[in-house]
């Protein structure tokens, strides 16, 4: 028998923060895309592991971690969570102000916070210890707490003082993506008033090793970082692994409204779900499916859509079903661009990321191109492929982020009309 469907409330985005390859906060990143700068370097450091293919990554610069916060605060903390920290620090300056004391101590507000795994420089640290030196005398005991699954959304809770739900979120790729999701999700369905929502990965060898033994990795232009990845394009040879944080402030409409907040957009729309089928392979029905739910949710047509910010990875299998998945959907060819080709995959953070850029793109009015797409594979479904910098007034847009374990999301957000 069919069920009555809940509307819920509506949620709004009122706060941003990023550390990403380019740029540390949402306005420099946004000025970085516009201008077409990237941030992917070589990795002389990794030269030591001779039988690595991929010698490039996308790395965060122009911020010391080291020495912004007191020891004491952040003892806990490895990179990743320290990324988290500062992208989340700018996301509640920003969309909550003079309220942020309050609000974070109401218990009415939470937070949904995802990596791929805790702090992996940690984890080598204690591991070292433990099996090549076989030592327990000595150990940091906060290396566990560093390297732990949960350790962003544990560690953020502590730091800012939220007494309200945490839910942790690890499924690679959509870590972040899922943590918007489930933040909306608790919004839209009264269980809490604010959600602080992200995702956050930390550069470390053990990301490209792992992708490099998937035969996944970019290694055709280690020795031009300027040229991959190439999303889509004919002649791209894989991905490249990059780190960063998003952070973004969910956000019941009308208690936005109450406190007199600007509203950056509108979260209209998720869906997530599984492909059930393999644990690495992409699977075009998953994709659609994923994508017709936060359309369903959002309670709009493909039509409705100006853009779609694609998971794009620069792999040859995944970017094959998910153009040829998206075209299934719209039926049209779209505008479609992926802007991992900036920054790498920054896994974990990716999703987050890369809805930061969205607004940034909502905002100043373009669309940001994939880089390196010289030429499309012609088997990759027929979209409308931004290649250039577009002046354009997206107020619909759709961001896909799809993960190990057939693991899918799609959120939709639009432009705030009140």
């Amino acid at each position: 028998m069919a069920t009555a469907r809940v509307r819920g409330h509506r949620v709004v985005i009122t706060g941003a923060g990023l550390a990403s390859p380019i740029g540390v906060t949402p306005g420099e990143a946004v000025v970085a895309l516009k201008e077409g700068r990237h941030g992917i370097k070589a990795m002389p450091e990794w030269e030591r592991f001779e039988d690595l293919r991929t010698r490039v990554a996308g790395v965060v610069t122009g911020v010391d971690l080291g020495r912004r916060w007191p020891r004491k605060r952040v003892r806990s903390m490895g990179r990743v969570a320290k990324l988290a920290t500062y992208a989340t620090e700018q996301a509640i300056a920003e969309g909550l102000g003079d309220d942020a004391p309050a609000l974070l101590a109401s218990g009415r507000t939470g937070i949904a916070y995802g990596s791929t795994t805790g702090s992996s420089a940690a984890f080598e640290k204690y591991a070292t210890s433990l099996f090549r030196d076989w030592k327990v005398q000595g150990l940091n005991a906060s290396l566990y707490l560093q390297f732990m699954a949960h350790t962003c959304a544990a560690n953020l809770a502590a730091f800012f003082g939220v007494k309200g739900r945490v839910i942790p979120t690890c499924s690679t790729c959509t870590s972040a993506s899922q943590a918007i999701g489930a933040g909306y999700e608790a919004i839209k369905y009264g269980l809490a008033d604010v959600m602080l929502c992200g995702g956050a990965e930390e550069m470390h060898f053990s990301l490209a090793v792992t992708f490099d033994a998937m035969f996944a990795t970019s290694a055709g232009f280690n020795d031009r970082p300027e040229a991959t990845p190439r999303p889509f394009d004919r002649s791209r040879d894989g991905l490249v692994v990059g780190e960063g944080a998003g952070t973004l402030v969910l956000e019941r409409l009308e208690h936005a409204q109450a406190r007199g907040a600007t509203i950056l957009a509108e979260l209209a729309g998720y869906g997530t779900n599984c492909d059930g089928l393999h644990v690495t392979a992409p699977s075009e029905p998953g994709m659609r499916g994923a994508m017709e739910l936060s359309l369903a949710d959002a309670e709009l047509s493909p039509d409705d859509i100006d853009y779609v910010n694609a998971h794009g990875t620069a792999t040859e299998l995944g970017d094959i079903a998910e153009t040829r998945a998206t075209r299934a959907v719209f039926g049209r060819a779209v505008p479609f661009s992926s802007t991992k080709s900036y920054i790498g995959h920054t896994l974990g953070a990716c999703g987050a990321i890369e809805l930061v850029y969205c607004l940034g793109m909502m905002r100043e009015g373009f669309l940001a191109p994939t880089r390196n797409l010289d030429e499309v594979d012609p088997r990759c479904g027929e979209l409308d492929y931004v290649r250039e910098p577009r002046p354009a007034s997206p107020r619909v847009i759709m961001s896909n982020n799809f993960a190990f374990g057939g693991v899918n999301t799609s959120l939709i957000v639009r432009a705030f009309d009140g």
